[in-house]
C-alpha cells in the first residue's frame, strides 16, 4: 500500500506492506485523513515515533478478525486512537485512554491513518451517520478531544472564557465551548480566521487591554511557552487554566505566581466520540470553513509543507 512515513525523514511509501490485523482488529480503507499539530511536532522529534503518521480519519471497514465483529464489515467509520490492552487496572477502572501499556495510532506503538489502511480494535470504532460526509467526520477526533474539556469542567452561563491560540484546535474549541452558554472570547494573531467563530457569537481578539482581564477560564492552545505565560496572566485568581497542546522541549514556567494566585491547572487530551459525531450530525459545529487544503496521498510532502505554512489552517489528505 501506499503510505506517508516518518523514519528521522518524511516520505511516500509505494510498497509498504499492508497492516496484518490481529483477533478484535479491523482493517480500515481510509478515505480522509487530517493533519494535525502532533503530526507536525512529531517531524521535529516530538515522542521518537517513527512509522506511518496521523490519527484522525474517516474510513470504511473492509476486514475483521473476529466472526463476531462481522458487522462491522462495509461501514463507515471513526475511530478513537488510544489502542488500550483492556485488562490492567487502569483499563478495569474505565480509564482506557490512560493504559500504561496503550498503543497510539500514528503517535506510538501503532501505523497511523497516513495510508491506503490502518487496523484500530474494533472496540474503539463508531459508525458515521449517513449525514455527515467524510470532510466534516475527519474532525471527529479534534472535535471529541475538544469535548474533554466540557467533561472535565463544569462551566456556568455567567463565565468568562478565553481560548489562547486561533489553529485548528483553538477554532473548534471556541465554538464548543459557547454551547454552553459562557461569555467566550479568542485571543490570536491573525484576523482573517475572525469571521470564523464570530458569527457564532465568539468574541476575537487581537489584544487584550489591562482592565480585560481576569477570565474565568482560560484554555491554551498556542504550544509554547509565550501562550502559556499569557494565559497565566490573564486568568483570574483562583481561575482555571487548561493546557490544551502538547509542548516540544522544556517550556519556562514562573510557578510561584501559580502559587500565589491558586490557578487551578487541568491538562486535557483525548475526549468522547460519540457526542463529537452528535453535534456534527446536528449542524451544532462547523469545520468546513476550517479545511484550507486538500492532498492526495501520493503529494504528503507538499500537504505538511503547506500544514507548517502560515495562513492554513487544517490541511487533509484525500486518501481513496
Amino acid at each position: 500500500m501506499r503510505a506517508l512515513v516518518f523514519d528521522g525523514n518524511l516520505k511516500v511509501e509505494e510498497q509498504r506492506p499492508a497492516p496484518q490485523i490481529q483477533p478484535g482488529e479491523a482493517l480500515i480503507e481510509v478515505h480522509r485523513a487530517g493533519i494535525c499539530n502532533t503530526d507536525l511536532e512529531i517531524t521535529r522529534g516530538y515522542l521518537d515515533f517513527h512509522g506511518v503518521l496521523g490519527h484522525e480519519f474517516v474510513g470504511t471497514v473492509r476486514e475483521v478478525a473476529s466472526p463476531q465483529d462481522k458487522t462491522w464489515l462495509g461501514k463507515r467509520v471513526v475511530g478513537e486512537i488510544n489502542a488500550a490492552c483492556g485488562h490492567c487496572p487502569t483499563c478495569r477502572a474505565n480509564r482506557p485512554t490512560h493504559c500504561p501499556n496503550r498503543r497510539t495510532l500514528g503517535i506510538g506503538g501503532l501505523d497511523g491513518a497516513f495510508a491506503e489502511y490502518l487496523r484500530l480494535p474494533v472496540v474503539n470504532l463508531l459508525e458515521v451517520p449517513a449525514s455527515v460526509p467524510d470532510e466534516q467526520a475527519v474532525f471527529t477526533e479534534p472535535l471529541a478531544a475538544s469535548l474533554e474539556i466540557l467533561e472535565q469542567l463544569h462551566f456556568r452561563p455567567t463565565d468568562r472564557t478565553l481560548v489562547i491560540g486561533d489553529g485548528k484546535m483553538g477554532l473548534l474549541i471556541s465554538q464548543v465551548l459557547r454551547l454552553t452558554g459562557a461569555e467566550v472570547g479568542l485571543l490570536g494573531r491573525h484576523p482573517e480566521k475572525a469571521a470564523v467563530v464570530e458569527r457564532q457569537g465568539v468574541t476575537f481578539h487581537r489584544n487584550l487591554e489591562p482592565d480585560e482581564v481576569g477570565f474565568d477560564v482560560v484554555v491554551e492552545c498556542t504550544g509554547n511557552s509565550e501562550g502559556l505565560e499569557t494565559a497565566r496572566r490573564l486568568v483570574r485568581p483562583r481561575g482555571t487554566l487548561v493546557l490544551k497542546s502538547t509542548y516540544h522541549g522544556a517550556p519556562s514556567v514562573p510557578l510561584s505566581m501559580y502559587v500565589v494566585d491558586e490557578i487551578n491547572v487541568v491538562g486535557s487530551r483525548c475526549g468522547p466520540f460519540a457526542p463529537a459525531l452528535r453535534l456534527l450530525e446536528r449542524r451544532l459545529i462547523d469545520v468546513e470553513p476550517l479545511i484550507s487544503a486538500e492532498f492526495s496521498l501520493a503529494q504528503g510532502l507538499s500537504a505538511f509543507d503547506a500544514a507548517f505554512g502560515k495562513g492554513n489552517i487544517k490541511v487533509l489528505l484525500n486518501v481513496k
